[in-house]
C-alpha cells in the first residue's frame, strides 16, 4: 500500500460463514474494525478516514443481512465513493456450502434470522438468494467450507497483509470435478480433455508432483497448445483484474480427480506467473483417492 492510500474492506457473507473470525484476523492486521455499520454511515465514515491525518488508513466493515432495501443503499453508495473518494471499497464475500451453514447452526444452536419455520436450511436458501447480486459483485471471495478458523485467519492474512513489493497475489489451485467445483475460484478451467495418466497403471498411484506423471502430461501437442492459449489469455487479463483493485486472484485447474493433469497444469502456471506475480499453488484433492480407499478398506 502507498503512502497517501487509504484500504477500506466490507466483509460480509453468508451467515455462519466466518465473519466474526475474519474481522478478528483484520484487527490482527492493524484494521480499524466496525461491525454492522449502516451503508448511510460509509460516506461518513470516508471522511473521518481523509481527515485522519493517516491515523485511519485501513479500515474493516462488518456488513450483516438486512434486507433487500439495505443492499439497494450498499451498492448506490459504493458506487458513489468508487466515482467520487480517494477511498475504494473492497468487497470480501465469505461463503460456504449449505451442508457446511446447516451444522454450523446447530453445532452453535442458534437460529437462522430468515428462517421462519425454525429451519437453518429454509433460511440459508432465501439469504443465498438475497445475496447473488452482492456475491457477484465482490472483489474476493472465500468458501470457508473445509477451513478451520485458524486456515480462515491464516487466508486472510496472506491475502491483506502489506507487501510494498508484492502487493497483488495469484493463488493456483488444482481440484478433481468428481469432488465439486471450488466456489471461491475466480477463474476455472477444465483439462479433462487432456489425455490422462490414470489409465496408464504404474502411474495411477503417483501425482502430478512427481515427474515421470507431469512429464507424460506435458508431452502432448494439446497440452502445449492449451498452455499456450492459456498463457496468452492470462496475460491480457490479470493486469485488467489489478487494474480493477483485486488484490487475490483465484485460478481453479480441474481435472476428473484432481490428481495428475490438474496438478501438473497448476504447478506449470505457478511456476510461468511466478515470473511476474507472488503465486501460490495448492491442490485441494491430491489424496482423495487414498482417503476414500482407506474408508472402503476399513468397511469391508
Amino acid at each position: 500500500m502507498e503512502q497517501n492510500e487509504f484500504q477500506m474492506v466490507i466483509i460480509t457473507g453468508m451467515s455462519g460463514a466466518g465473519k466474526t473470525v475474519a474481522m478478528q484476523s483484520f484487527e490482527d492486521l492493524g484494521f480499524f474494525c466496525v461491525d454492522n455499520l449502516p451503508p448511510a454511515l460509509l460516506p461518513k465514515f470516508v471522511e473521518l478516514m481523509e481527515e485522519s491525518g493517516g491515523k485511519l488508513k485501513k479500515v474493516a466493515l462488518v456488513m450483516d443481512l438486512r434486507g433487500r432495501e439495505f443492499f439497494d443503499q450498499l451498492f448506490a453508495t459504493i458506487d458513489e465513493m468508487t466515482d467520487s473518494t480517494s477511498v475504494k471499497p473492497q468487497i470480501l464475500f465469505l461463503d460456504a456450502k449449505d451442508t457446511t451453514l446447516v451444522r454450523r447452526y446447530k453445532e452453535t444452536r442458534r437460529s437462522h434470522p430468515l428462517a421462519t419455520n425454525g429451519l437453518p436450511l429454509e433460511g440459508i436458501k432465501i439469504e443465498r438468494q438475497m445475496l447473488e447480486e452482492l456475491k457477484g459483485r465482490s472483489q474476493n471471495i472465500l468458501d470457508t467450507t473445509d477451513l478451520k478458523p485458524i486456515q480462515l485467519r491464516e487466508r486472510i492474512i496472506e491475502r491483506y497483509s502489506t507487501n510494498e513489493n508484492h502487493p497483488f497475489t495469484i493463488n493456483v489451485l488444482s481440484f478433481g470435478f468428481k469432488y465439486g467445483m471450488p466456489i471461491d475460484a475466480d477463474l476455472v478451467f477444465d483439462v479433462r480433455f487432456l489425455p490422462n495418466p490414470h489409465y496408464i497403471e504404474h502411474m495411477r498411484p503417483k501425482s502430478g508432483l512427481e515427474e515421470e506423471v507431469s512429464s507424460y502430461v506435458l508431452k502432448w501437442s494439446e497440452t502445449q497448445k492449451f498452455i499456450e492459449k492459456l498463457t496468452g489469455l492470462l496475460d491480457f487479463i490479470i493486469p485488467h483484474y489489478k487494474r480493477e483493485g483485486k488484490s487475490q486472484l483465484v485460478i481453479a485447474i480441474g481435472c476428473t480427480g484432481g490428481k495428475h493433469r490438474s496438478v501438473t497444469l497448476a504447478e506449470h502456471l505457478r511456476e510461468y506467473l511466478g515470473r511476474d506475480y507472488r503465486v501460490h499453488s495448492s491442490h485441494r484433492d491430491i489424496e482423495k483417492d487414498k482417503k476414500r480407499a482407506y474408508e472402503v478398506k476399513s468397511k469391508t
